[in-house]
């Protein structure tokens, strides 16, 4: 069965990026061999070529397949081409036959904006893939920066998609499994119908709210539940959720 980590908002280039949180987070991501590594977004601090260029030797250390999408910091200072030219596509999709899954990553940033959107075109491109998915009988990831529900603890919200309810929509008719995002920095994990909405803490950044630590989430697919791990960079672990698998084999 399908085995995930997610990552996020590693801030490369920032005074509160830490190399030996990232580090040390890579090195247990080999050592729980994911089926799949998905990164969403803030990759960078402010989207700098040279902020890229450092961050892909991170992201080379990962043994498994990788699937990454790019945040608000990413796209700062035309970073929306540098982007393509180190990481590549900017979104797209990732399809494991053999675990029987298929990431739908998609661009919500916006240059020099903190807000998110993800347009026509990328929902209609999404809509696609999700249908072509169920045709294969495909668990169905969606990957993308920016959380389309509001997250708790978080302050007051601004940054929310702009078209989440048309995103939100589609995601629904879509029967999507998972819905991975970042940017708040802040781990929760929202249930609505069948489809998970994941958010990931900070992996490598020291801008935290309240206790939280850095961190990323493990998400662990069995025939009978679902599985939410928070990976705490002090080494210990908590389940973030566990919910009975009602989505493969529909």
């Amino acid at each position: 069965m399908p085995f995930i980590a997610q990552i996020s908002d590693l801030h490369v280039g920032s005074f509160n990026f830490k190399e030996e949180l990232l580090i040390n987070a890579i090195d247990e991501l080999n050592n729980i061999h994911p089926d799949v590594t998905i990164i969403t977004g803030d990759i960078t601090e402010n989207g700098y070529y040279l902020e890229f260029q450092e961050a892909i030797r991170y992201l080379d250390q990962i043994k498994s397949p990788i699937m990454v999408v790019p945040g608000n910091h990413d796209a700062r200072h035309v970073g929306d081409e540098c982007f393509e030219e180190i990481i590549k596509n900017r979104y797209g999709t990732l399809k494991d036959k053999k675990h029987g899954l298929k990431v739908i990553g998609l661009d919500s940033s916006e240059p020099d904006l903190d807000y998110g959107r993800v347009g026509r075109s990328q929902q209609n491109f999404m809509e696609n893939e999700l249908k072509k998915a169920d045709e294969e009988n495909l668990y169905k990831i969606i990957a993308l920066h920016h959380h389309i529900i509001p997250v708790p603890k978080t302050g007051r919200e601004r940054n929310v998609l702009s078209d989440a309810g048309d995103i939100l929509l589609s995601l629904m008719k879509g029967r999507a499994d998972l819905v991975l995002s970042g940017h708040k920095h802040m781990p929760h994990v929202w249930m609505m119908e069948n489809s998970a909405f994941i958010t990931a803490g900070t992996v490598s950044s020291l801008r935290l709210r309240g206790k939280t630590l850095s961190s990323f989430n493990s998400i662990n697919i069995e025939d009978e539940f679902i599985e939410i791990i928070l990976n705490r960079a002090d080494g210990t672990h908590k389940c973030l959720a566990k919910y009975e698998n009602t989505c493969l084999g529909d």
